[in-house]
């Protein structure tokens, strides 16, 4: 097949996407002969649509798969999706709303039946998008977080989880979305800088009339919940009060102060009023004080039956009245404005309410110090290594999780209570058939389900079959390597490693490559706020997936932020174009040219040097991608084949296949070592640009189906020809000192002037005497000379150095002296006129002191460009 004129990624990506898959080259089976490579796919949402972040991790993985996979193992990339419960939800109850369908009238088993529908329908979109970036997953294997087997796998961890004590039913704070009234994770919670006050409030002490404590909140609806004020025990100003009660204003309840050391002495007034039912850092005090807990919400964000008057207001409409009612009672000190962070549920922007609610919660503290102890003994290994520093963090001082959520899709908890007596009974496979305390046959199941991050957490065993051990189990699992965000390392990553730990006994995968995230052109965050989000798939139509991919891995390093720069996306394409054009140049002179294996003597100097150079890239590239630094590997095979290959080796070697038919074993060689030197760099370049390197390569080697299984390159320790690449360097040097002077004296590549090499080593003669032809064409000499001393050469030479020799070459060869003479006079004269003008505007104090500034310096850099011109053409002058 010949390669097309020019390179079309439209044409080519679809059409190779669609051999792959029909051909089942993603395809992992068990194959105990083969060692196995396990990846498993951070499940992308069904609500989902392929953004930048998903277009870097998935890159990332495929690099990693389609390399493993060409070294020979049987390689899986174990993907699916996540059914994003809130989402989920969110998206279906927007949809029905729109046709006029109310959830709650319908029920819970016809919500559920648009739920499946929903997600047959738009819930595959992020898995066709991310086809067409080029990934590699066995979609033979795709799972589901709720499909049945992952259902199963659920079921059997929480059930356990509950015999052994680590799942109870409690009253804590959690986090509570009015909105969507359920419970979120803090994953859920996202903190936006709000405008707000700081309400100061004088709290009257009892008995002591005129005497005040004063707190300030930027909550003052939730005074109604206060069970206490705390002040430091340290704190001189009012270790009179500790343990006097205050008159909680707007109500008829009263208060004690206490001490506790969490009250900061210097924010504020000192004194914090407690509110245990809705603040996370209140319920902790309150638990150590034994102080009661006060909801004062309804789930829907209005005030409750405890509010007096207030009560039915919403939260806010409260918020208005009550500090209107304590100015009116003296009671308001001031209102002082104050930008602090305010949780909102990401999905509906709705603030958060921290609320204290019966809810399900997993006990932390023995998962999390064995999870802890993986981390520490290396049995879970970060890329970069200092995000375990992050991973300890998060797991020291570990709090219950949260895992019920009052949502109707996703796992629903099966948690059974007995109609007749409310026993709850706990198990898999349905509802009991008998109460086991009053014998009763009628049972209720918990109306609340699973936060999605417990079925997300058995992700990397539960997708190979776990609980049952099934083949894929026993040979894939554990996992080799997580690739993931830096900001998913406490909700995901920690969760999987605990969870795996408890369940099989083995950390879920050895290593975690962390990658940063993918920002503007000026550093900020992809938003829809900020309207700068980059759909990648504009990107895959207008320059390619393999342009995308390349842009996405170049410069990027582990851990770390990187900009998105159209410039670089062409500068992808440009480099594809030019690896497709070089291929096309050898195909095209390889096309009826009988090639055969060349004899040893054939090769020459450049051919020998340039397969040693590929071998060094080869042991180089290979030891990069095994320690993840895959943004470092593929810098070095784009400088290879760019400089080294298309711009050196095949310009080098373009006389003698020129020459084909007066020295065809020359030819020969030269052909043979373009060909397999291309295959060589095309396998190393083939995981970042998939589909770009197939195509050229099969055009290549029609014999062979696809480069994926064509064998990763290896080192070969003969190949390496230290001399080869000397003389090779060598010659580069050379032909760059030269172009440099034509360069700078204006004269074309056309005009051939004769070239004297003066080196007093006589290694370094033999050099340039025996590869003359190697450099001469380069170089546009006619003559070249290579000589122990100047005996010989025109004094009125141009000459520059290289390492161990310098270089002549007659100035009269490259320019007519006294054209030259003449153009560099009338530039001389030119150049006066601009410095005179120049100089005349910076001695002008009128214009100096009325022209903008911008102005005045940009006349200042002209003035310096006009005189380092001078300077030149005078050196050039009295050169001639």
């Amino acid at each position: 097949m010949k390669l097309a004129k020019t390179y079309d990624p439209k044409e080519i990506e679809d059409r190779l996407y669609k051999k792959w898959e029909d051909n089942g080259y993603f395809h992992a089976k068990v194959d105990k002969r083969k060692k196995p490579f396990t990846i498993v796919m951070p499940p992308p949402n069904i609500t989902g649509k392929l953004h930048m972040g998903h277009a870097l991790d998935n890159t990332m993985q495929d690099i990693l798969i389609r390399f493993k996979r060409m070294q020979g193992y049987e390689a899986l990339w174990q993907p699916g999706t996540d059914h994003a419960a809130i989402a989920t939800e969110v998206k279906v109850t927007n949809a029905l709303k729109e046709k006029g369908i109310d959830k709650r009238k319908i029920g819970r088993e016809a919500f559920l039946d648009y739920c499946w529908k929903w997600r047959e329908e738009y819930g595959r979109t992020i898995i066709t998008q991310l086809k067409k970036l080029g990934s590699s997953a066995d979609w033979e294997r795709e799972r589901f977080t709720m499909d049945e087997g992952c259902s199963k796998a659920v079921e059997e961890v929480f059930v356990k989880l509950y015999q052994k004590g680590y799942i109870y039913k409690g009253s804590r704070i959690i986090n509570w979305c009015p909105k969507c009234q359920t419970s979120l994770s803090d994953a859920e919670v996202e903190h936006v800088d709000q405008d707000g006050f700081f309400w100061h409030i004088n709290y009257p002490v009892k008995g002591e009339p005129g005497r005040f404590v004063e707190i300030a909140t930027t909550r003052p609806e939730t005074l109604i919940g206060d069970t206490a004020v705390a002040v430091n025990p340290d704190d001189e100003r009012y270790k009179d009060i500790v343990g006097k009660t205050l008159l909680l204003p707007l109500t008829d309840r009263e208060i004690p102060v206490i001490a506790d050391a969490y009250v900061d002495k210097e924010f504020g007034t000192g004194c914090v009023k407690i509110t245990p039912a809705h603040d996370p850092n209140d319920f902790e005090v309150g638990k150590r004080h034994n102080l009661e807990e006060i909801n004062i919400l309804n789930d829907d964000g209005t005030m409750n039956d405890k509010c007096g008057r207030y009560a039915g207001m919403d939260r806010y409409e409260a918020r208005k009245a009550m500090v209107a009612d304590l100015d009116k009672l003296g009671l308001l000190v001031k209102v002082v404005p104050h930008t602090h962070a305010v949780g909102t549920h990401d999905r509906c922007h709705t603030t958060v309410e921290p609320m204290v609610k019966p809810q399900w919660f997993v006990r932390m503290k023995e998962m999390g110090e064995a999870a802890l102890e993986a981390g520490r003994k290396g049995d879970v290994k970060f890329v970069p290594d200092n995000y375990i520093k992050t991973y300890e963090h998060w797991l020291t001082g570990i709090k219950d999780w949260c895992i019920s959520r009052q949502l109707w899709w996703g796992h629903r908890i099966p948690a059974y209570y007995c109609d007749d007596c409310g026993e709850m009974v706990v198990q898999k496979g349905g509802a009991p058939k008998v109460c086991p305390k009053c014998g009763g046959k009628h049972f209720t199941q918990d109306p609340d389900t699973l936060d999605t991050w417990f079925s997300s957490a058995l992700w990397p065993f539960s997708t190979l079959g776990w609980p049952e051990k099934t083949p894929e189990y026993e040979y894939f699992y554990p996992t080799d390597v997580l690739v993931t965000g830096y900001d998913i390392i406490f909700f995901w990553v920690i969760r999987m490693v605990f969870s795996a730990l408890e369940q099989t006994g083995k950390a879920p995968f050895h290593h975690v490559l962390i990658h940063g995230l993918v920002r503007d052109e000026q550093g900020r965050k992809m938003s829809k706020s900020l309207g700068n989000g980059i759909d990648p798939l504009d990107v895959i139509d207008k320059y390619g997936a393999d342009a995308l991919r390349l842009t996405l891995m170049t410069g990027n390093a582990p851990g770390n932020d990187m900009r998105f720069y159209w410039d670089r996306v062409e500068n992808s394409r440009n480099f594809a174009n030019k690896v497709w054009n070089a291929s096309r140049f050898i195909q095209m002179n390889l096309d009826g040219f009988n090639l055969h294996d060349p004899e040893n003597k054939d090769f020459r100097t450049e051919d020998k040097a340039i397969i040693s150079l590929v071998n060094t890239l080869v042991k180089d590239v290979t030891d990069n991608m095994e320690k993840y630094e895959l943004g470092v590997a593929v810098g070095k095979v784009f400088d290879f084949i760019w400089d080294e290959f298309c711009d050196w080796y095949i310009e080098m070697v373009k006389p003698r296949i020129y020459a084909r038919d007066t020295d065809p074993k020359s030819a020969n060689a030269a052909l043979f070592t373009l060909k397999n030197v291309l295959s060589i760099s095309l396998k190393l370049l083939h995981p970042y640009m998939p589909f770009i390197t197939e195509e050229i390569y099969c055009s290549l080697n029609p014999c062979e189906d696809t480069i994926m299984t064509s064998g990763w390159p290896l080192y070969q320790k003969a190949a390496h020809d230290e001399k080869a690449e000397e003389i090779y360097s060598r010659v580069k040097e050379l032909v760059k000192g030269m172009r440099a002077v034509r360069k700078d004296m204006n004269v074309p590549n056309s005009k051939k002037a004769t070239l004297y090499i003066v080196s007093e080593k006589k290694a370094v003669r033999d050099i340039f005497e025996e590869n003359t032809s190697l450099y001469q064409t380069l170089c546009s000499a006619n003559a070249v000379k290579v000589q122990k001393d100047n005996k010989g050469i025109d004094e009125k030479s141009v000459s520059f150095v290289i390492t161990d020799a310098t270089c002549f070459v007659p100035l009269a060869e490259l320019v007519d002296m006294d054209k030259e003479r003449e153009r560099l006079q009338k530039e001389q004269k030119r150049l006066e006129g601009e410095l005179k003008r120049s100089n005349g505007m910076l001695s002008n104090q009128k214009f100096l002191s009325k022209a903008p500034a911008a102005k005045v310096e940009e006349e200042k850099a002209k003035l310096a460009k006009y005189q380092q011109m001078m300077a030149d053409v005078k050196k050039r002058l009295s050169e001639l």
